[in-house]
């Protein structure tokens, strides 16, 4: 199954449109993506797995591989780090994300695109996820975001073979 981001605020995914956020610097082009630059990065990326909360949420029925945040889980973002844009147990020595969230749900449910990781180059964007949306939609670091009650409900058509596809039509 595909994806498809078609407007700043629009997925579509088999004919339903779903509300959605995305960077709050708009979209890029990959080949211009930075480290923190708020931009999400157009173009086609395959689904990697699910990462969910456990003490909130039942391990998710889906063909992507499952794995439970723990409290020590992060995602390096330092781009002159070995792990740079990759999964850390915590406490680590360089920049991260900690996975495991209180003060909001963003990732309760984060699901890891494909973008930059194959190989990972420096610099160019970290932590690039398809994650649960603030209840007001408002802008992301660079993921793109959907209602916890949308995600939780597509990610059972999910496989490793399904993708996002960020290129928004013209309007």
């Amino acid at each position: 199954m595909d994806m498809h981001v078609i407007s700043a605020n629009e997925l579509q995914v088999n004919g339903k449109i779903y509300a959605c956020a995305i960077g709050k610097g708009g979209f890029i082009h990959a080949s211009e993506k930075r480290e923190g630059d708020g931009k999400t990065p157009l173009g086609s990326y395959h689904l990697r797995e699910c990462w969910y909360r456990p003490d909130k949420l039942d391990k998710p029925i889906t063909a992507l591989h499952a794995r439970a945040i723990a409290p020590n889980d992060g995602w390096c973002d330092a781009p002159d780090h070995a792990r740079y844009n990759q999964h850390v147990s915590l406490p680590f020595d360089a920049s991260h994300e900690r996975l495991w969230l209180d003060a909001d749900d963003v990732y309760d449910l984060i699901i890891p695109l494909g973008y930059n990781d194959a190989p990972v180059m420096a610099g160019k964007g970290s932590a690039i996820f398809l994650h649960v949306a603030k209840p007001d939609y408002s802008p992301t670091e660079g993921c793109v975001a959907i209602a916890k009650s949308d995600l939780w409900a597509l990610i059972p058509e999910l496989s490793p073979q399904s993708s996002i596809i960020i290129s928004p039509a013209d309007r």
